[in-house]
């Protein structure tokens, strides 16, 4: 067979056309359906988020199951603003937060000047958060300053907010702070 130029180029262009087109999947609606349905279950539900890791404050689409209501993905939002759909690895790992079987279930409490931890129980440990909390609000509470004037405030805590929370989370953080006489409040985003 005698191939000249104009021939070879006429018939490299047919193979590429024909193997570009090969891969579109003309004929294969069926297939295509199926992997749109795929997609798509019935026995999940997607939920938009925001990645906790860093002030950026990138989307996030968590998909939860609604059998055993677990996040079984985490992908980032293609219509957030911020990222665009795309997560560093972080975010992208991001789903190990709550579905990790590594992660420790139980408190551990170590007393003061123990070498040792004990393992407690939750409500144990929310009242003895509680506890200390009020502890250290009553030995730093300052009723009334030098001048006499009333100003109810607590000068032995601080508080740092994260930026990862949204403006309605980080107002009721900070009214609870306010409500606590709290004057230190700080938030990462003016760091």
């Amino acid at each position: 067979m005698k191939l000249n130029r104009r021939d070879f180029v006429k018939l490299s262009s047919t193979t590429a056309l024909g193997v570009a087109f090969a891969g579109l999947g003309v004929g294969c609606k069926k297939t295509v359906d199926d992997k749109i349905a795929q997609m798509k279950p019935t026995w999940s539900k997607e939920t938009t988020s925001i990645c906790a890791y860093c002030s950026v404050g990138c989307g996030l689409v968590v998909t939860t199951s609604l059998e055993t209501k677990r996040a079984i993905n985490v992908e980032g939002n293609p219509d957030h603003p911020i990222n665009e759909g795309s997560l560093c690895a972080k975010g992208a790992s991001s789903i190990q937060m709550t579905e990790n079987d590594l992660r420790t279930g139980k408190c551990l409490y170590r007393a003061p000047y123990s070498g040792e931890w004990e393992e407690k129980s939750w409500d144990w440990c929310k009242k003895r958060i509680a506890k200390l909390a009020k502890k250290s609000r009553d030995k730093s509470f300052q009723e009334k300053n030098e001048k006499g004037q009333v100003v109810n405030r607590n000068m032995g805590v601080a508080c740092l907010g994260s930026a990862a929370l949204d403006n309605e989370e980080c107002y009721a953080m900070h009214s609870f702070m306010r409500s606590q006489g709290i004057v230190y409040l700080e938030h990462q985003a003016r760091i």
